[in-house]
């Protein structure tokens, strides 16, 4: 089963998923006149006073909102997922994830705008959206719409908790060499406590920590540019000349062909912000904000997660190699971040593995919000309080029982996922403005 499913996702994110969601991207940058120019005015929109106010107390305020798609999409695919994408599609792979993450802000922008003009008040004046209701309310696609909704229900307990719970394991478990049983309880614990409070419990978690996490991960990698800055010149330029240019290996990376270049850089690029598949819209739906407010808003977490981190990450792994070829033997081909933050002044390999593992918890609160969500669109409410049980118990598990076959099911998961997002996307385009 697993080597079936391998190859059902090897064909779709190499093709359908990858030309799909890149001419969505175009259509989206184009259609609504590069709406990339206003991230400065987005940034600003997020932190302001109204977007952290919080409201009613029923709803997401726009900065939790944000903060919470990042804390669903901040994770392991910034961290290792970069470093694989260098090591099977060379340096320039890093110039097409980053191209593709300024262009995925726009379908970013698109499917919350669209998530908000469609969302449903609820009876105790809570907000209610994302594509499930998009293609109810707006396509009158109800089938769809289910389809979508146990989608986001799977892909929840699949990628966004046990794979999760079972990165923070292999994290702690190979720098302190901590049981996965202790872990998994920790982590189902944690999770726990921050979920079943609901919204508004979650919100809060959210805005707390991703933004420490994230500014002291960026903090990082700037220390590590300054100590790399010797290389950092050659680097920039390894990358332009190798995403236009095949060339041979080197320090022990590969890809020396363009199309490698292009398929895993864009592949890392469309997996890590989630742009067009739809999940960011259901928080997005939760802010108060209106429909091109929040769009702004839910924008910028493609830019932070993409064209900022991943990028950081890109250029200090190259760099790295760059200036000591000889530290990236023995490291595997998603070892080469822990090979350069090796070179931090200060337990490196540990603050590396702890931001793996924080990454990967607040990924496992944040998709729990999606699920929950999906799980409310399918059975009501009465159907939440199984589903919070579920996913703590799936938290534990997740540490200890091998992942292989739960993330193929659940890459398989995100890619069907996109389809139904992105004919609602292209058919109610015209109800879109910037």
């Amino acid at each position: 089963m697993r080597s079936i499913l391998e190859s059902i996702n090897h064909f779709l994110w190499s093709g359908p998923v990858l030309l799909l969601l890149g001419a969505t991207h175009l259509l989206f940058t184009f259609r609504l006149k590069f709406p990339q120019k206003s991230t400065l005015k987005a940034i600003r929109l997020s932190v302001s006073a109204d977007a952290s106010a919080s409201g009613d107390g029923a709803n997401l305020s726009g900065f939790a909102a944000l903060a919470t798609t990042l804390a669903a999409t901040l994770g392991t695919g910034n961290i290792v997922g970069v470093s694989t994408a260098i090591a099977l599609g060379g340096p320039g792979a890093l110039f097409w994830c980053w191209v593709t993450g300024i262009l995925g802000m726009a379908t970013a922008y698109a499917e919350c705008f669209l998530s908000c003009l469609f969302h449903r008040q609820e009876a105790d004046g809570s907000r209610v959206g994302g594509p499930m209701y998009i293609l109810e309310d707006g396509l009158g696609c109800r089938g769809l719409a289910l389809f979508y909704a146990l989608c986001v229900l799977c892909a929840a307990l699949g990628v966004g908790c046990t794979t999760q719970a079972s990165a923070i394991s292999d994290a702690l478990g190979a720098c302190w060499e901590i049981s996965p049983h202790i872990t998994g309880m920790a982590a189902a614990l944690l999770a726990g406590v921050v979920i079943i409070g609901g919204i508004r419990s979650i919100g809060t978690f959210c805005v707390r920590i991703v933004p420490v996490l994230g500014f002291f991960y960026i903090g990082c990698c700037l220390l590590l540019l300054w100590i790399l800055r010797d290389a950092v010149p050659d680097a920039l330029s390894l990358i332009l000349r190798r995403a236009f240019h095949p060339g041979a290996a080197f320090g022990g990376i590969a890809g020396s062909t363009l199309q490698a270049a292009l398929r895993f850089g864009i592949a890392r690029g469309l997996f890590t912000n989630e742009a067009g598949i739809g999940t960011a819209s259901i928080a997005a739906a939760a802010s108060a904000s209106s429909p091109r407010r929040q769009g702004l808003i839910s924008m910028t977490a493609v830019f932070w997660d993409t064209v900022v981190m991943c990028a950081l990450t890109g250029i200090v792994i190259v760099a790295n190699i760059l200036q000591f070829p000889a530290s990236v033997s023995g490291y595997s081909a998603g070892g080469l971040t822990m090979a350069a933050f090796g070179r931090l002044p200060f337990f490196g390999e540990e603050l590396l593995s702890i931001s793996l593992a924080a990454f990967a918890l607040t990924t496992l609160i944040g998709w729990c919000y999606f699920g929950e969500k999906g799980t409310e669109y399918l059975f009501g409410k009465r159907g939440i309080p199984v589903y919070h049980f579920c996913y703590i118990v799936m938290a534990y598990l997740g540490a200890i029982i091998p992942m292989g076959l739960v993330w193929e099911v659940t890459d398989l998961i995100n890619a069907v996922m996109v389809f139904p997002n992105v004919i609602a996307l292209f058919l109610l385009r015209k109800k879109i403005s910037l």
